[in-house]
């Protein structure tokens, strides 16, 4: 039993790990990003957070659409099929581009009703042209995790990993250029942080685009980009895990979107320090959702190829992992709940705010975790129905509902936002964990019956 699970720790870790990269390098772009901005005082930095909450939820779910490639392309690989995996390239990145331009102009046409959510007035001034610029990189992003989630179908992480790691250490560049106007260019402030987003992003769809279509390790699998190719049956199945995904991740960052949202009813002080409390918890989930992704791969090819024993084996595996991760996150978070929010800002009263905040995320970090590698390794069994079902009553039913009364009723303002938040993500993360072991378990049973019964 511990050799399995040396041997699934090392499997699940060397794709984990070069994930885990890459999300730690597009979170720290946005730490970055709040960093610089901060800088430039409260007004901007709550204006960011603003923009960012309601972008946020918008690219997540086309994150979301665009997973449903990584699993069925897991299945494809596990049963040694690439005539399939060919197809589901060519849908993939179909129904993805698509999906990028619907989302492109549903917040273009949206950003206007900034003004109708009870937000100061001089941060939605800031917000809106800002939330324009950043808007435009969703179509390259597309393209990207496109390509991304294809690779990763193929147990190949890496090579997104370098891609992200360098376009995020030129939006960080172009942060210093473009925001304080250094090099004799334009100060722009904010929304020099939008352009340095926008670059950024155009290169790294160009370079993983270039990276697969160029790669000889692609070549048997002829990738090719037909609409004419398309076939109903697999745009429908494509899309009946991709979408269902969509609305996982916007259950759950539309959840804290809406709490910046009632962080804005409190005031500027509290909308800057909710954006430094969440971007700081951001960093261990974007790191926690490698481990999903690897768990997500792993159940996936071993789904494919029927060996269920290894994939329930792989997907407690990562949930082991994932806890041992996030404690140490909680208790990075509330040693240094003072010191982390001062990179931020010089502000003291959002500095004590941030420090309160961040004693909840580090309570919430081991449930946020369970959840996110719950998610993965139930998509990798092409299970997402009952998973998304539970995040939006989790979310939108149990956790936002009590965030506002702790926060308003109770009058516990900021604090009893999150508490809400932190009864969310608790009560998903059990949810998931047991949804994994009941199907993994009904599938070994399955499985032994067939046996008996030949």
């Amino acid at each position: 039993m511990i050799g399995n699970f040396k041997d699934n720790f090392s499997k699940t870790f060397n794709l984990a790990f070069p994930v885990m990269l890459s999300q730690l390098g597009q979170v720290l772009v946005g730490v970055a990003d709040s960093m610089m901005v901060g800088r430039l005082g409260a007004e901007p930095l709550a204006a960011a957070s603003l923009a960012n909450s309601i972008f946020f939820v918008v690219l997540m779910f086309g994150i979301g659409v665009s997973m449903a490639m990584t699993p069925l392309v897991a299945m494809a690989d596990g049963k040694n099929n690439p005539k399939r995996i060919s197809r589901l390239f060519n849908h993939g990145l179909s129904i993805n581009l698509a999906s990028g331009l619907m989302l492109f102009l549903l917040i273009i046409m949206a950003s206007p009703m900034l003004y109708h959510l009870n937000q100061p007035v001089e941060v939605v001034i800031l917000a809106i042209p800002y939330l324009a610029i950043i808007t435009f990189s969703l179509l390259p992003f597309m393209l990207f995790q496109t390509l991304k989630q294809f690779a990763e179908g193929l147990s190949q992480t890496k090579q997104a990993m370098y891609i992200t790691l360098i376009c995020n250490a030129v939006n960080v560049f172009l942060n210093w250029v473009l925001i304080y106007g250094n090099l004799g260019f334009p100060e722009m402030g904010l929304n020099g942080a939008g352009w340095a987003t926008l670059i950024s992003r155009v290169m790294m769809g160009l370079f993983m685009c270039y990276y697969v279509f160029k790669s000889k390790r692609y070549l048997p699998y002829q990738l090719s980009f037909k609409l004419k190719r398309l076939s109903f049956p697999m745009v429908s199945k494509m899309l009946r895990i991709g979408v269902p995904t969509g609305f996982q991740f916007i259950f759950e960052v539309g959840a804290f979107s809406s709490a910046a949202i009632m962080m804005g009813w409190i005031g500027v002080t509290a909308l800057a320090a909710h954006q430094i409390a969440i971007n700081l918890a951001s960093i261990s989930y974007m790191m926690a959702s490698g481990l999903s992704t690897a768990a997500m791969i792993r159940v996936g090819n071993q789904l494919g190829k029927n060996d269920i024993k290894t994939l329930r084996e792989a997907g407690f595996t990562a949930f082991v992992m994932v806890a041992i991760f996030m404690s140490a996150t909680a208790v990075i978070f509330i040693l240094f709940r003072e010191f982390l929010p001062a990179l931020y800002i010089d502000d003291i009263d959002v500095i004590k705010m941030s420090a309160t905040l961040l004693i909840i995320a580090g309570l919430f970090q081991l449930s946020d975790g369970i959840q996110v590698v719950g998610l993965g390794a139930l998509r990798g069994m092409a299970d997402v129905r009952v998973p998304t079902i539970v995040t939006l009553v989790a979310y939108w039913v149990i956790g936002l509902p009590l965030g506002y009364v702790f926060g308003f009723v109770f009058n516990l303002q900021e604090v009893g936002i999150w508490y809400g938040l932190l009864i969310g993500l608790t009560v998903t993360g059990v949810m998931l964990l047991y949804r994994f072991h009941s199907l993994s378990a009904k599938l070994i049973y399955q499985s032994k019956r067939q046996v008996s019964l030949t």
